[in-house]
């Protein structure tokens, strides 16, 4: 597979993911959506693996590396289905847009990744600057909004932690096996978890809500985690992040079109913030400045 594809599908997966994780909690409720989710994904990559002949790996290493998957998705998505009730979906994609700085700085600490250059920080803190005038608009959706823009904050920097174990522990390991491994540690955490907590089978599932649970179960969880682990595997871990700077724009956009999530000035400005960032980080001006300085 063309890692450029796999990076531009998984960007297309998590820009449409927010809004089916809010869809797919309205009537069952949020724990029976990521658990539900979860367990048929884990199914169906144990199934995928079996078909294609991937293969599981069983060593120490790749049971570092399955846990490492298992958690990182049990509480970034647990926090994150919780947080959907209480904001706009499309605010999910940008609180997740500053797992940057955090899986630059755990990339530095524990992959010795040195490629956390001067101008690459300077572009992750002005897209992290075009959050925080986003957040600015927190306060129109209730003091609960800033409850699940910190919850989200927390899955954010599980997920981060979780993509710096992988990529330290993850060699080697199929992405499809990655994923399977994963989803195998995640779901009987999140079956346990609804069980203590609600455990109530839901009276009814409404189309929009089973079709979004189906949509993440197939799309967002076996082949969005395959592609991010196929991805992870070949590219450094600060550039896998820059997906979550990309997905805020375009999940913004999905949530006022699909959802009539609301979309100010503010909103606008911070992007632009976002995307500045990006292209301060992405195209290297560091070396620009120093081609021009020899060019005088």
């Amino acid at each position: 597979m063309s890692v450029p594809l796999a990076y531009l599908g998984v960007i297309v997966i998590w820009t449409t993911t927010p809004l089916a994780i809010k869809w797919s909690g309205e009537g069952p409720g949020f724990l029976f959506g990521v658990t539900s989710r979860m367990a048929i994904s884990a199914v169906l990559a144990l199934i995928a693996v079996r078909l294609l002949r991937t293969g599981m790996r069983w060593h120490r290493e790749a049971w570092r590396a399955y846990v490492a998957s298992g958690l990182g998705i049990y509480g970034a998505m647990l926090l994150t289905y919780w947080a959907a009730q209480y904001i706009p979906s499309g605010w999910i994609s940008v609180v997740f847009g500053t797992s940057p700085i955090a899986t630059g700085l755990m990339a530095w600490l524990w992959l010795k990744d040195r490629t956390l250059t001067p101008i690459r920080v300077l572009g992750l803190l002005l897209g992290v600057a075009g959050l925080v005038v986003i957040f600015g608009q927190a306060g129109r959706f209730g003091p609960a909004a800033a409850t699940g823009l910190a919850a989200v904050a927390v899955a954010t920097l599980i997920h981060s932690a979780s993509a710096v174990w992988v990529k330290r522990f993850g060699a080697g390991i199929p992405a499809l096996a990655m994923v399977a491994g994963g989803l195998t540690v995640a779901t009987p955490l999140l079956i346990a978890t609804w069980a203590v907590v609600d455990g109530d089978w839901p009276a009814a599932i409404g189309p929009r809500a089973a079709a979004s649970i189906l949509y993440l179960a197939i799309i967002g969880s076996l082949i969005g985690f395959a592609l991010y682990y196929f991805v992870l595997r070949r590219v450094e871990a600060t550039r896998v992040a820059l997906i979550t700077l990309v997905t805020p724009v375009s999940a913004l956009l999905i949530g006022h079109l699909f959802n009539a999530e609301p979309l100010t000035a503010d909103v606008w400005v911070g992007t632009a913030m976002v995307l500045g960032g990006l292209a301060a980080f992405e195209l290297r001006l560091k070396g620009l400045f120093n081609r021009r300085a020899r060019a005088s």
